[in-house]
């Protein structure tokens, strides 16, 4: 199934807003969605039996800085018995450090990798994932201070008494 027949099947199922806008200038070449649809389609890139993307072969978070004010939560989907890719982009508004953190709705309720991969962009860039089961630091320790992938982020000078370079 080419991209152009995947778009239209999110289309005639969610409709033409769903689906906002297209990058065809990245490999795979993505859709761009808002939040609040993204689990909608998600959903239904796994469920429908022409597509079923059963695989999420990765998630990662994008900051974009303080200037371009926003963030991105990048998927790349593959489905294994049909060998379609799809990425799906969503721009979040980026939060300064009085605000509450950008948010997003989980999806590992269908990918269980989603699980791992949401909590380190929760741990890395502070992207707050809504319905996850156990979100929290996979990689740093529960007590550490900020998100060390934001491109505003200032290292810490000590920690627990050891000096941080």
């Amino acid at each position: 199934m080419s991209f152009d027949e995947i778009v239209d099947a999110i289309k005639g199922r969610l409709g033409d807003a769903s689906v906002p806008e297209v990058d065809l200038k990245t490999s795979p070449q993505a859709i761009i969605v808002t939040a609040d649809v993204l689990h909608q389609i998600c959903s239904f890139l796994y469920s429908d039996e022409r597509l079923y993307f059963d695989s999420l072969s990765c998630l990662t978070g994008l900051d974009n800085g303080p200037e371009a004010n926003t963030m991105e939560v990048i998927y790349n989907l593959y489905s294994i018995p049909y060998n379609h890719h799809l990425m799906i982009k969503v721009i979040l508004e980026r939060n300064n450090p009085e605000q509450a953190l950008p948010e997003i709705p989980t999806v590992s309720n269908i990918w269980k990798t989603a699980d791992w991969h949401e909590r380190e962009a929760f741990d890395l860039l502070g992207i707050n994932f809504t319905g996850h089961p156990d979100l929290r630091r996979i990689l740093l320790p529960a007590d550490w201070e900020g998100h060390p992938l934001r491109k505003d982020y200032s290292n810490l000078e000590v920690y627990h008494g050891i000096v941080v370079d």
